[in-house]
């Protein structure tokens, strides 16, 4: 496997070092904490929370819709990124049949937990249901950086569960973009607004990747395609994206997906390296060049997130911080393990060699830290409040998984592999 770890260590530390930050802030002296949170960048703007005035629709702009639905929009971006080369290289991860028991994994990986969190909710009776059903999809995350951080610990760099574990993570992100795309917009839908985005994504497609391309066949020097890249560069499909991303904002779909539409326009290799791996750098296709880009700026914005998402008092923790900790320790390592099972045994797609069944709960456990993912979307399921803030803690208390996954390898005497 090639090198991950200096960036995923750099993604980790920031995420962390906001978090544990606000969570001390917030704590000590919650009021400042929650104005600078809620600080108002500009009133009367044309991007941000969207409230009446007057009669007229009018948006501010605070510092935490700045970080969570403009800026988070690259984090998922790069996530968009490895889903879309998973699944359009022919030599991607998520495709074929070695792909099915690890997708397959993921399903049970999502139904696990929704099913643990909705079951537990209906035990606390119809008025608590209807207070926290909302949150059902906050448990069903996975945390790439975070997940991959103790899958190393636990299998050893070398170990086939470790591939098995970011396929499924990256698998899982996909399930996830769609559930906020479909079922937590932000607002009232405007679905024609979308076409600015399909508008967007189709013109500079057609422009600056297929007319260059096409009009370079039969040519090997590729003349038109090298003067796009080295002269425009990425900024026809910066512009692209400002533009999508608007159109989501007015559509009512969370606007942190709006560069979704413009990932897959961008030129790509016919080959990709894995998830964070060093060895891309070496590739020169727009995509990887832009994703090398945006890695320090997205570490920055990992911590400011965690600083603007993090900060609950521990007097918040409540029903909703329990079931989603239950759905993540409880739902994923059972899912996972019981739908991989189905896929490996009676269907059988089998496990990659040298990954036992066994292999599959100790994965489950690694892929309950849902903690960035599960932040993003408890923060979107409720309004700001007393639900919000507990739901938030069950992410954050979702580190204890990585406990769990370390006892449940010895248990399970997995042999870690470093090579």
């Amino acid at each position: 496997m090639y090198r991950v770890w200096n960036f995923v260590t750099n993604y980790s530390l920031l995420l962390i070092s906001g978090a544990l930050i606000a969570l001390v802030w917030a704590n000590v002296n919650p009021h400042s904490y929650h104005d600078f949170v809620e600080f108002v960048i500009a009133d009367h703007f044309f991007i941000g929370h969207a409230h009446i005035e007057d009669g007229h629709v009018v948006r501010t702009l605070t510092l935490h819709y700045l970080v969570n639905d403009v800026l988070m929009a690259l984090f998922f971006a790069i996530a968009a990124k490895e889903v879309w080369e998973a699944i359009i290289l022919e030599n991607g991860s998520l495709r074929g049949k070695k792909a099915l028991t690890p997708l397959i994994a993921t399903l049970g990986g999502m139904i696990g937990p929704i099913s643990v969190y909705l079951g537990l909710a209906m035990l606390l009776g119809p008025a608590k249901f209807g207070e926290v059903a909302n949150g059902w999809a906050i448990p069903t995350a996975t945390d790439i950086a975070f997940s991959y951080l103790v899958g190393r610990m636990v299998f050893g760099a070398g170990h086939p569960a470790v591939r098995f574990l970011l396929l499924l993570a990256i698998a899982d992100d996909a399930g996830g973009l769609l559930i906020l795309a479909i079922f937590y917009p932000s607002g009232d839908l405007a679905p024609e607004w979308l076409l600015l985005s399909l508008g967007a994504a189709v013109t500079v497609f057609l422009l600056f990747n297929w007319l260059p391309r096409r009009l370079d066949r039969g040519n090997q020097l590729r003349p038109n395609s090298t003067w796009v890249r080295q002269t425009l560069s990425f900024w026809p499909y910066a512009i692209a994206g400002a533009l999508s991303w608007y159109g989501f904002q007015e559509s009512g779909l969370h606007p942190a997906l709006g560069l979704l539409p413009i990932v897959p326009t961008l030129p790509h290799a016919d080959r990709a390296f894995g998830i964070f791996a060093e060895a891309e750098q070496y590739l020169t296709d727009l995509l990887n060049h832009t994703e090398h880009l945006l890695k320090h700026p997205v570490e920055v914005i990992l911590f400011f997130f965690g600083l603007l998402n993090a900060g609950v008092e521990f007097s918040a923790i409540s029903a909703p911080t329990w079931l989603v900790l239950s759905g993540l320790i409880i739902g994923k390592p059972a899912g996972i393990l019981l739908f991989g099972w189905i896929a490996a045994r009676p269907m059988g797609l089998g496990l990659p060699v040298g990954m036992r069944v066994v292999d599959l709960f100790v994965v489950g456990c690694v892929a309950a830290i849902g903690f960035t993912v599960a932040l993003f979307v408890a923060s979107v399921a409720f309004d700001p409040g007393p639900v919000q803030d507990a739901a938030k803690m069950g992410a954050l208390f979702s580190f204890f998984a990585a406990v769990l996954a370390l006892v449940a390898g010895k248990l399970a005497k997995v042999e870690r592999q470093t090579v």
